[in-house]
C-alpha cells in the first residue's frame, strides 16, 4: 500500500524537485520508504514518484519505482493472488529477485501484455512506462478500491493517488468547476470521471488509460465492467447451492486479504457486512483476531454494545472507544486535509478515529464496504421499486404533472414535517420518470437539482454519470438487480470507497476490502434479484451465510447507520463552526454560493426546525476544504 504520483510534460520543464514535493505530499500514504525517478524521452520529461507503506516484503527489494528491462512500474495497492500467478511465471522461465507483488506486475506485463490485469485479483491503481513503446499506461482495480486522478492541459500530464499531490505542479490550475460542485451538493460526493476541478479526472474503475508519447493521443480501455455480468442469464442452482458457493467464495475472497507480513485486524460494527468478515475468519482459527469498534455515548447511533456481543460469541480479541462532541470536533478541522476533494459522507468522522484506533495495533484493517451494494442492503432500493410500481405509468405522470403546479411550501400540515419540500420534488421527479433507477437517482440526493440552482444562484450543467446509463442494462429479472448494478458504480466506489481509502491512509493503515473480491461480485450478480432482497428482507442471501456461524437471535435487529450524530453536535458543541463558515461573509467569500437561502436554511436549523441538517454539513464540508486548499476564509 502506498501512494503514487508522476507527470508527463511535453515541453520539459518539470524536475526532480517537484516530483520530490509531489510525493512527499502524500508521506502519510508511505512512510517507511519514498522514490523518486526522472526518465528522459525523445517527446516528453516523465517522473515517477511513490511513497510506501511496507506491507508484503519488508525489504528493501521492494522499493519503487521498479525496472525490468525497458518496463517501469509505480504501483499503488495489493495483488492477493500475486503467488499463483509468480508461480506461472515461473514456469515460463522468469526468475525473481523479491517477494514483493510489484515485480509481479512487472513481469507479468512483460509476459502478457495488457491481458496480465485479467489475472490480478486484488486493488490496485498502477503507473507503467514502457520505453520501448514510448506509452505510459494508467490503470485502476475493477470496484475502484484504489484511487487514482490524472489532470491534463496539453502540455502536461500529472497523475496521483491524491489530488493534494497535483496541487504541488506549477501547471496544476485549481478553477472549481461549478458542474462538478453541482453534482458534490446533491450526493455529497463526486461521481467519477468528473472531479471538483477542470481538466482533471478521476480514472474509471476497470479501465485503463494509454498515454502514446510520440503523438500526445490519449485512449481509454474498458477491461472490466459490473454490468457485463448483470446483463448474463441469471445462473440455474439451487437454494442450497447458492448459499454453500457464496460462503466458500466469501471465505477464499476474506482469506486472501489476511496475507501480510505485519499484524492485520478488521473494523467491526455487529451489522451483517462485518460480522460475516469476523465469522468467517475467525472460525476455525486459534489465533485471535483483532477487531475494532466505535461507539457513541447518543444511543440512536451506537452499534458498539451489539459489536461486542458478536466480538464475544466469536472470540475476538476486541477494542472499543466512546466517541465524544470535543474527539469528533478535533477530527472535523483535519477532514479538508485528509479528504483533498469536497466529501461530506456524515461518517467520515467516526472512520478516521476507528482508523487511528485501530492503527495503535495492526498496520493493516479489513473493512467491510459492499455488503449493502453487492447484497441489496439499503431500503432506497426496495423505494425505488415501491415508489414506481404502485401506480401504472400514466397515473404516475398525472401525478407528476399536478404536483409541478402546486407549492409544497404552501400545502398545510405538510409543509411543517420533516424536509417535506425536498420529498415532494423528488417524488413529482420520480413520478415523472415511472423508471426505477432513476428513482434511486433522485432517492439518492440529499440536495435536489431545483435547490442546488437556488444554493448557486444560476443554472448549472448536468454531468453526466453512471446515474444515466440505466438503458444498458438488461431487464432480465426484475428490479433490485438493475439497481444494485448502479450503486456499485456510483455511491460504493466514490463515496463508500472514497471515505475508506482516506480514513485509513491518513493514519497509515491499509485498509482492505473483502466484499468486493470480483469473483464474488461476478457470482451474484448472475444471481436473480430475489436472493438480494426476498419478502421484504433484505440482504437474504448473506444472512442466510452468516446464520451459519452466529446465531440468528445474535444478528436481527434494527439496521443503525454507521453516522456520526452531527444533529446534536451541530446544536452543541460544533454550532459556532457552523455559524462562523455559513455566515454570509465566509459564503460570498468563495464566489460560488447565493448566500440567502443557505443562511435560511442555517438559521430554522439552529431555531430548531424540522430541517434536513446533510444540507449544511454539505456546504459547510465545502467551506472547510475552500478554506484549506483554495482561500483562506
Amino acid at each position: 500500500m502506498c501512494g503514487i504520483t508522476g507527470f508527463v510534460d511535453f515541453k520539459k520543464d518539470s524536475g526532480i524537485d517537484v516530483l520530490k514535493a509531489m510525493t512527499d505530499a502524500m508521506l502519510h500514504r508511505g512512510p517507511d520508504d519514498g522514490g523518486h525517478e526522472v526518465y528522459e524521452a525523445p517527446q516528453a520529461r516523465i517522473g515517477f514518484g511513490q511513497r510506501r507503506l511496507s506491507i508484503l516484503d519488508l525489504s528493501p527489494l521492494g522499493h519503487q519505482p521498479m525496472h525490468f528491462g525497458d518496463l517501469i512500474v509505480n504501483f499503488n495497492g495489493e495483488i492477493y493472488n500475486f503467488k499463483e500467478i509468480r508461480k506461472e511465471l515461473e514456469e515460463k522461465g522468469y526468475s525473481f529477485t523479491s517477494w514483493s507483488d510489484t515485480e509481479v506486475i512487472l513481469k507479468g506485463y512483460d509476459c502478457w501484455g495488457m491481458d496480465v490485469v485479467q489475472k490480478f485479483i486484488g486493488m490496485f491503481a498502477i503507473a507503467l512506462y514502457d520505453k520501448k513503446k514510448e506509452k505510459l499506461i494508467l490503470i485502476r482495480d475493477r470496484a475502484g478500491v484504489k484511487p487514482l486522478y490524472y489532470y491534463w492541459d496539453g502540455d502536461t500530464l500529472l497523475f496521483g493517488s491524491e489530488l493534494k499531490a497535483l496541487f504541488q505542479h506549477a501547471s496544476f490550475k485549481k478553477k472549481i468547476d461549478v458542474n462538478s460542485l453541482a453534482l458534490f451538493l446533491q450526493f455529497s460526493y463526486i461521481p467519477a470521471p468528473h472531479s471538483i476541478f477542470h481538466n482533471t479526472f478521476k480514472l474509471l474503475p476497470g479501465h485503463y488509460l494509454t498515454i502514446d508519447l510520440s503523438t500526445r493521443g490519449q485512449e481509454l480501455t474498458k477491461y472490466w465492467d459490473v454490468f457485463d455480468y448483470y446483463n448474463k442469464p441469471k445462473l440455474d442452482m439451487s437454494e442450497q447451492e447458492v448459499i454453500e458457493h457464496t460462503d466458500r467464495l466469501l471465505k477464499k475472497a476474506y482469506e486472501y486479504r489476511m496475507v501480510a507480513d505485519v499484524p492485520v485486524g478488521l473494523f467491526l460494527s455487529g451489522g451483517y457486512d462485518s460480522s460475516s468478515v469476523a465469522a468467517l475468519l475467525q472460525t476455525g482459527r486459534t489465533e485471535k483476531l483483532k477487531t475494532f469498534t466505535i461507539g457513541f455515548h447518543e444511543n440512536e447511533f451506537n452499534e458498539a454494545p451489539e459489536a461486542k456481543k458478536i466480538a464475544e460469541y466469536l472470540g475476538t480479541d476486541h477494542t472499543e472507544w466512546y466517541l465524544t462532541a470535543k474527539e469528533a470536533g478535533g477530527v472535523l478541522s483535519r477532514l479538508p486535509e485528509i479528504y483533498d476533494e469536497p466529501f461530506a459522507d456524515n461518517s467520515t468522522v467516526p472512520s478516521v478515529l476507528v482508523s487511528q484506533l485501530a492503527r495503535k495495533d495492526v498496520k493493516v484493517a479489513l473493512s467491510a464496504d459492499g455488503g449493502d451494494e453487492i447484497f441489496g442492503g439499503y431500503n432506497k432500493f426496495n423505494q425505488a421499486e415501491k415508489y414506481t410500481s404502485t401506480f401504472p405509468p400514466l397515473i404516475q405522470s398525472m401525478l407528476s404533472g399536478t404536483m409541478s403546479l402546486i407549492n409544497p411550501d404552501y400545502i398545510p400540515y405538510f409543509s411543517k414535517k420533516y424536509n417535506f419540500s425536498t420529498r415532494y420534488e423528488k417524488m413529482r421527479l420520480i413520478w415523472k420518470s415511472h423508471d426505477p433507477v432513476t428513482a434511486v437517482k433522485y432517492i439518492s440526493q440529499y440536495i435536489t437539482e431545483k435547490e442546488v440552482e437556488s444554493f448557486l444562484g444560476k443554472p448549472f450543467q448536468r454531468l453526466h454519470t453512471a446515474f444515466e446509463d440505466g438503458a444498458k442494462l438488461e431487464h432480465n429479472d426484475g428490479v433490485v438487480n438493475r439497481l444494485l448494478a448502479i450503486d456499485y458504480k456510483t455511491f460504493l466506489v466514490d463515496n463508500n470507497l472514497v471515505k475508506m481509502d482516506r480514513a485509513t491512509m491518513s493514519v497509515s493503515l491499509e485498509g482492505r476490502e473483502p466484499m468486493l473480491d470480483h469473483t464474488v461480485i461476478e457470482f451474484l450478480s448472475q444471481l436473480n434479484s430475489s436472493y438480494k432482497i426476498r419478502n421484504g428482507v433484505n440482504k437474504w442471501l448473506l444472512k442466510e451465510v452468516v446464520h451459519r456461524y452466529i446465531p440468528k437471535t445474535l444478528m436481527e435487529r434494527p439496521k443503525r447507520p454507521f453516522i456520526a450524530p452531527l444533529m446534536v453536535w451541530f446544536r452543541e458543541d460544533l454550532k459556532e463552526q457552523l455559524r462562523y463558515y455559513l455566515s454570509e461573509k465566509c459564503l460570498a467569500a468563495t464566489g460560488v454560493f447565493s448566500s440567502a437561502p443557505i443562511i435560511r436554511l442555517r438559521d430554522e436549523f439552529l431555531a430548531g426546525k424540522k430541517v434536513n441538517y446533510q444540507k449544511l454539513w454539505q456546504v459547510l464540508m465545502f467551506q472547510l476544504w475552500y478554506d484549506r486548499w483554495i482561500e483562506k476564509l
